[in-house]
């Protein structure tokens, strides 16, 4: 088979489409032909030689497809030959096969194409355990997203609202907020030109958010503190603004505030089991039922996986690109 492989660590130009070993599908995994993939932040990361894969993954990049399965694993159990799937992964996604654990694969949704699904694993899974299974969003609570554009940003959106939350958001630009408001989105904050934490306290008349999704880190610390509601729920999932912050203990403990950081690649595959169930029962019949769909901003061809970091580190598009075998 063909994938794009990483010989040195660089810029875009360092992915190379390549010839490979075909994969082999271990204890309770299933072998998916891939169809199409999508692009993440720690994708790029991976390719600068910032994150590598956990031990034992896939060595290409890629969390997640969509695709059809063509083989199945010893002991790898309530799949055919033939389904149509989308999957978790923790690597492998740019590549012509993949092999993934049986527990992280999900079907189809009825009303989303095969190529769009691919979309859907890695976003529903980061939005549903930390909104909701860590910071336990509940309905009439007010949701900030950083990033509100991004691929989390837009599903954050719509689950919140799914289940009738308020959410505010942060983008860069009129663009990036006209198309949050679109898929409901309150709160329109500019971070360019408008103070987060005041623009926030305006629009809840001083309360703030009960819960923060965050894909900065340390350089919205102090600001995301100060914008939490009391008994609000800070959850960390990026540190694109670097790793070391201060921290308000003061404020912290007058708020009855709570802060989480989790990542999703490198978590032992019991967790991920347990959170790809947790969305197809909670978040699949919204998307089902037309409440929720992926948001996808381009479809590159996966040889030319080179042009697709390079749109998505220019940070113009909304949603997800995605990368299609041609």
């Amino acid at each position: 088979m063909h994938a794009i492989t990483i010989p040195e660590p660089g810029g875009p130009e360092a992915l190379v489409w390549d010839e490979v070993p075909d994969p082999v599908p271990g204890e309770g995994e299933v072998l998916v032909e891939v169809v199409a993939g999508a692009v993440n932040r720690a994708d790029i990361l991976q390719r600068q030689g910032f994150y590598d894969p956990p031990p034992g993954a896939s060595p290409y990049p890629g969390l997640e497809c969509s695709g059809r399965i063509v083989a199945l694993g010893p002991g790898a159990s309530g799949w055919a030959v033939g389904d149509e799937v989308c999957a978790l992964l923790a690597g492998g996604g740019y590549a012509e096969k993949v092999a993934v654990p049986a527990g992280q694969l999900l079907p189809v949704p009825e009303g989303v194409g095969l190529v769009r699904a691919a979309a859907l694993p890695e976003v529903t899974c980061t939005v549903w355990s930390n909104v909701f299974m860590v910071s336990h969003l509940r309905p009439g609570e007010t949701l900030l997203v950083h990033g509100g554009s991004s691929g989390i940003g837009t599903m954050a959106i719509q689950l919140a609202k799914a289940v009738g939350a308020r959410v505010a958001v942060t983008a860069g630009t009129k663009e990036k907020l006209d198309r949050c408001a679109e898929l409901g989105a309150d709160i329109l904050i500019d971070y360019r030109e408008q103070d987060f934490v005041a623009e926030l306290k305006a629009a809840t008349g001083g309360a703030g958010a009960d819960v923060i999704l965050d894909n900065m880190g340390a350089q919205y610390l102090d600001r995301n503190v100060r914008a939490l509601a009391v008994n609000g729920r800070l959850a960390i999932i990026g540190m694109q603004g670097g790793v070391k912050g201060e921290l308000n203990i003061g404020a912290l403990l007058a708020k009855r505030a709570a802060i989480s950081a989790t990542s999703l690649r490198a978590r032992p595959l019991s967790e991920k089991t347990a959170i790809v169930a947790a969305v197809r029962e909670h978040v699949w019949p919204l998307i089902e039922g037309g409440h929720v769909r992926p948001v996808v901003d381009q479809e590159i061809p996966l040889p030319d996986a080179a042009a697709a970091h390079r749109v998505v580190e220019e940070s113009g598009h909304v949603g997800k690109v995605l990368l299609v075998r041609p």
